[in-house]
């Protein structure tokens, strides 16, 4: 049974590698296990140690301390855990962290688009912000 659960673990982190390649970042790899200072499953999801699950019982308390450790190792800023959604597909899945990384995450992202909106043309700045409202 263990097996059986490692081979879904495995295919799990592949689909992320193979979403995120294609939508995000086509270096996506995923990590070697490193033990005690592991450094997220998924290296490539930009500032982030990625920590990937799918199980049957959802623990989003332990996989978000499990993310923050392992961004800490990695040297990255923010943990998240994206979680499979059962019966879904891999753009369905949930990405969690908590609160305190969420508010540090967007408190960056507003000052990077204050600066743009500061420095950039304003065409540039309305392409960029039409761009990035596209709809769910």
């Amino acid at each position: 049974m263990a097996n059986a659960s490692k081979a879904k673990g495995t295919n799990w982190e592949s689909a992320l590698v193979t979403y995120l390649r294609e939508h995000h970042n086509p270096a996506a790899h995923r990590n070697v296990q490193m033990g005690a200072k592991d450094i997220g499953d998924i290296d490539g999801y930009y500032l982030h140690a990625l920590e990937a699950k799918a199980e049957k019982s959802i623990t989003l308390s332990d996989y978000i301390a499990q993310a923050n450790r392992e961004a800490i190792h990695a040297g990255q800023p923010f943990g998240c855990a994206v979680v499979k959604r059962r019966m879904k597909g891999t753009a369905d899945a949930y990405v969690v962290r908590d609160l305190a990384t969420d508010v540090r995450l967007m408190n960056r992202l507003k000052a990077a688009e204050t600066l743009l909106q500061y420095h950039a043309p304003d065409p540039v700045w309305r392409i960029f912000d039409e761009y990035h409202r596209e709809a769910v």
